[in-house]
């Protein structure tokens, strides 16, 4: 049976990525990077096998699965009705090595039987966005998957017939899967997963512990911000803002984008995730993704998205030989908003990059020369804050003056006086600062409608969650009269079922149908900064509720209705998910003293 649902686990090592249903079967793996060829690519294909690598149980009765605590290893046991148990151990290697993270383009899987189960392996891997999809040849000991640009190697100590006719055969003894480029392996399969086994549960059991976690929610945290690390592309630094391409925000919508590209507005938010988490290498590796950037622009606009390293091109088309996810398409390559004008990156490059100037942590420091390079950028995004353009939702068939867009700006312009204030150009901030709040003036003249409430849009009256965020830049006090009205306005036209949408206004593709689940996260942070903390833990425990059955959000949540249950969609896992989840817990938790240290 098809798996068609967001009940997926991930593992991954910086370099690759794979999602595997909860029955244990590989459904999305991009080779050999993050936004490569998708070797796996099942959740976008309606045939039950091809571009999938499963083991299915003879006789299969139910399925369990869950991560080694602390860890981004995946285990998954399948039980028949004879009492015969399959135990699935997925790992992506990932451990220190030789003073450097060894992260090799590698899929282990080790199969443990309980008793004596029947199984059948299935490993039908894709090439060209499922055009290709090869017969293997055999080996000695491996089975070969000749790709038009690369090949894939099978590598193991189980019967190579029983894989190649797909045929069952009793488990009578543990045996090892490692799937890898074509070269030979240098040690038995047993003996690779024994080692990389444990050396990547000591790995991701390290970092964890180096952790800053709040009281409450502590599994939830540690659980997103492992998959914040996996979404994570270590050869540059770059974030993608999800693993997949083209899963829909909702069913029969259009609304299928390729989220593998990194989001300038999306570093503010994940570097202030990975300061607060303590995560300082991840963050430092992303600061640095973002200075590539304003090193290497040579004025003019700067687009809102890049791909995470050279050789992805952002332009956009349609692969023809996937049908969509339950055929549900299109399915999108490239991403056409990296030719839109999104006014807010500016603000987005400055608040990421001010990190660099007062963080004595990080090896690299801002100084003047960075500021210089900043001042540009500064002034243009002066220029254009009360211009047209797409905005934070990235509307393809029409331009505004955002409220976000307008605030980031304004938030590009004030930062650059704390730089300058900070490298003691006192003059310089003082200019930087008075322009800024000349600009605030401005905007505020203009965002507040009649009703006393924030508008999504200037001159205008639009309900849009994104100015739940202005208290977060210090753009508005949480407890202004404006603000609190905007609250108010939200929770009257904006949540559904409990969850917030985007905006209420038909787009290009019709009314909105699904919440966007980082509203909600903005929303309960919000309220907790305007003093409703009940309100906020309430909703918090809400979104809580809807993860999946290991912890993982995708970006988009259908609350249920009379003749349907609430699910997730939209493509996954969701990076701004899980750094709402970060933040709001961080904001929401009892702080270690009051839950512990002092508790009575």
């Amino acid at each position: 049976m098809a798996d068609t649902n967001h009940d997926l686990a991930v593992i991954g090592n910086g370099s690759i990525a794979s999602l595997i249903s909860s029955e244990g079967t590989h459904l999305w793996c991009c080779w050999p990077r993050l936004d490569g060829d998708p070797v796996f690519h099942g959740l976008l294909n309606t045939d039950e096998t091809a571009g999938r690598f499963s083991v299915r149980l003879d006789g299969q009765v139910s399925a369990t699965q869950r991560y080694l605590p602390n860890t981004a290893i995946v285990e998954t046991i399948l039980r028949d009705a004879q009492g015969n148990a399959l135990r699935i151990v997925d790992i992506c290697p990932r451990f220190k090595l030789y003073g450097r993270i060894f992260r090799p383009l590698m899929l282990v899987r080790r199969l443990e039987p309980m008793g004596l189960p029947r199984i059948k392996i299935v490993l039908h891997p894709g090439f060209t966005y499922g055009e290709h999809h090869p017969r293997p040849t055999m080996g000695s000991n491996h089975l070969n998957y000749a790709g038009p640009e690369f090949s894939l190697r099978l590598t193991t100590d189980l019967p190579l017939t029983h894989i190649v006719h797909e045929s069952s055969f009793t488990l009578s003894r543990a045996g090892t899967l490692v799937l890898s480029a074509d070269e030979p392996l240098d040690q038995a399969p047993e003996t690779l997963f024994n080692q990389m086994f444990s050396e990547t549960q000591t790995y991701w059991q390290n970092w964890v512990a180096d952790l800053n976690i709040p009281f409450d929610w502590q599994e939830a945290v540690i659980r997103s911000a492992i998959t914040l690390k996996l979404c994570c592309y270590d050869d540059t630094g770059g974030v993608v803002a999800a693993l997949t391409t083209s899963l829909p925000e909702a069913p029969g919508s259009g609304r299928c984008w390729d989220y593998r590209f990194c989001w300038l507005r999306d570093s503010f938010f994940t570097i202030a995730a990975l300061n607060r988490l303590s995560a300082t290498r991840t963050m430092e590796n992303f600061l640095g993704f973002v200075l590539d950037i304003v090193q290497s622009t040579a004025g003019g606009e700067i687009p809102p998205l890049y791909p995470i390293a050279p050789g992805m091109s952002e332009d956009e088309w349609f692969a023809p030989h996937l049908p969509g996810y339950n055929g549900d398409g299109p399915v999108r390559i490239g991403n056409a908003a990296a030719t839109q004008r999104q006014n807010d990156a500016y603000g987005a490059i400055i608040l990421s990059l001010a990190q660099l100037f007062v963080d004595q942590r990080l090896t690299v420091r801002g100084d003047a020369a960075l500021y210089e390079r900043l001042c540009p950028l500064g002034e243009m995004a002066a220029r254009v804050a009360l211009e047209p353009d797409a905005g934070i939702w990235e509307f393809r068939g029409r331009r505004a003056v955002h409220s976000f867009s307008a605030v980031m700006c304004w938030a590009a312009v004030s930062r650059l006086g704390l730089i300058a204030k900070a490298i003691g150009r006192d003059d310089e901030a003082a200019d930087w600062t008075a322009r800024a709040n000349h600009l605030r003036d401005e905007i505020m003249s203009r965002i507040v409608t009649p009703g006393g409430w924030l508008s999504g849009v200037l001159d205008d009256e639009v309900c849009d969650a994104s100015v739940l965020i202005l208290p977060e830049i210090g753009f508005i006090q949480a407890d202004s009269k404006e603000f609190l009205a905007t609250l108010d306005m939200v929770e009257e036209r904006l949540m559904v079922g409990g969850f917030v949408l985007r905006y209420e206004a038909p787009d290009d593709f019709g009314p909105p149908e699904t919440a966007f689940l980082l509203c909600s996260f903005w929303y309960a942070s919000a309220l907790a900064l305007a003093g409703r903390r009940e309100k906020a833990r309430e909703l918090f425990e809400r979104i809580l509720a809807i993860r999946n059955h290991v912890g993982l959000l995708s970006e988009d949540w259908a609350p249920a209705g009379p003749d349907r249950p609430g699910q997730l969609w939209g493509n996954f896992p969701q990076t701004y998910s899980q750094v709402g989840l970060i933040l709001c817990a961080m904001r929401l938790s009892r702080s270690w003293e009051d839950g512990l240290w002092r508790a009575s």
